[in-house]
């Protein structure tokens, strides 16, 4: 496909007398976004304000003024509000309740105007000035992803996230690094996307079991052991609050970090995943279920998960986008209830969590599984409505785990067909099938 996107974990090797100057500038980062949340969130009052172009024009020139953060700094903040305030106000459209954005978590966003990537250290804006710190690297950095995309020339830098460290008072750059295609490559794949069909792939996100389930049978991320990890942090929190300590109320903040920086390590790792999987197999498209009403609709699902599959779905956006995939959500209705073989929508069809029998064919299979093809296949349908070929079939087709089928019934094997291979994706005659 296209571009590829990686995010890279590397330790900044920062000199003692400039950490200072990163922590003033985390505050005033941090100061920008929180004055453009309060600006912004006007509920229940009136209208709250979503728009980024409006919020630069009636904030920028005061914040500038009042912090000594670069231009770029400023501009950075105020958009991390609007896009916070645009999730607050999707809940509040669902009669949720929450409240204005807040942050204090340790972290400043960089890109190319900002600061300057070099293979082996970094230059950061500052309001006191540039800092230039080294990368603390791993002695033999060969099949680490140090090595292969942070060292790689191949790869160049994009925007990135300084974080710190509370425990160990150690900063650290998750740089993203974006593979630069050659001129030949950029030809192929112009070349390929006018020639080959487009191929979605279908996302059912999960509460428990695997996180994340595609069309073509992978089962991505382990929603259990996050739970699990989310819990663990919530008790540490707990019994460290009714201390009521000052040392405590900074064991907590720290706490917090290591469970951000932990989760959005877990989220890119699986969207990292999902990007493969769509790259594997050829995929134009990652179709996911809209995520409006996903705590209504989950059973067991809660603030946690809701933020925990937004998040993930932008990072599958942001790093698709360089990949030239198209991510969109589509309807989730009857997704869970519909036999992906024969079509025979029941509620009943979905025998438990993850058990699916279709009552009229009696096909069984995973129910995540039958879930993440229903997604792809109304996607699918979305683009085939306005999309023909000029031969008047389907432009688009879904990706599954044994080959690819459009809405013809057209089935195109792409392996050969395994046991569980014929009993989940062989075609049919029908829309979509087995």
């Amino acid at each position: 496909m296209g571009d590829v996107i990686r995010t890279v974990k590397v330790k900044l090797d920062v000199p003692t007398e400039r950490c200072d100057d990163l922590h003033q500038t985390k505050n005033q980062f941090l100061y920008c976004a929180n004055n453009t949340a309060e600006w912004a969130w006007r509920y229940p009052d009136d209208y709250c304000i979503t728009s980024k172009q409006k919020a630069e024009n009636a904030l920028y020139e005061q914040l500038r003024s009042e912090t000594e953060l670069t231009a770029n700094l400023v501009q950075k903040g105020i958009r991390r509000a609007i896009e916070a305030t645009k999730s607050g106000v999707a809940r509040l459209k669902k009669g949720e309740t929450t409240t204005q954005p807040h942050f204090d978590a340790w972290s400043v966003v960089y890109d190319k105007r900002s600061a300057t990537f070099h293979r082996d250290h970094v230059s950061l804006s500052t309001v006191n000035g540039r800092i230039e710190c080294d990368y603390v690297l791993p002695d033999d950095p060969e099949g680490t992803p140090i090595g292969e995309y942070l060292l790689n020339d191949e790869y160049e830098f994009r925007m990135s996230t300084l974080q710190y460290d509370r425990q160990t008072g150690s900063f650290y750059l998750h740089a993203r690094m974006r593979r630069i295609k050659s001129d030949e490559q950029e030809q192929s794949t112009t070349d390929s996307s006018d020639a080959k069909h487009g191929t979605v792939l279908g996302v059912d996100l999960n509460v428990d079991g695997s996180l994340a389930v595609t069309s073509t049978g992978a089962f991505i991320g382990n929603a259990d052991e996050m739970n699990h990890r989310r819990r663990e942090f919530e008790k540490t929190r707990g019994e460290m609050q009714q201390t009521g300590t000052r040392s405590a109320h900074l064991s907590i903040q720290s706490i917090n970090d290591r469970e951000h920086r932990w989760m959005q390590d877990e989220l890119h790792r699986i969207s990292n995943r999902l990007l493969k999987e769509a790259c594997n197999h050829g995929c134009t498209h990652i179709a996911f279920e809209n995520l409006t009403d996903i705590r209504d609709r989950m059973a067991g699902a809660k603030r946690f998960h809701a933020w925990a599959f937004r998040r993930l779905y932008q990072y599958v956006e942001y790093k698709a986008e360089m990949s030239d995939i198209n991510v969109e959500q589509v309807s989730p209705a009857y997704t869970s209830q519909r036999c992906s073989k024969c079509g025979f929508t029941h509620e009943t069809n979905r025998r438990s969590k993850h058990q699916f029998v279709c009552r009229k064919c009696e096909y069984e299979l995973n129910a995540d599984y039958n879930a993440s093809k229903n997604i792809a296949r109304k996607l699918l349908k979305r683009l085939h409505s306005g999309q023909k070929s000029s031969s008047g079939g389907a432009l688009c087709q879904c990706a599954l785990k044994s080959g690819t089928l459009n809405l013809n019934g057209e089935f195109h094997a792409s392996v050969s067909p395994t046991a569980e291979g014929e009993s989940t994706d062989k075609p049919s005659t029908l829309v979509m099938g087995n």
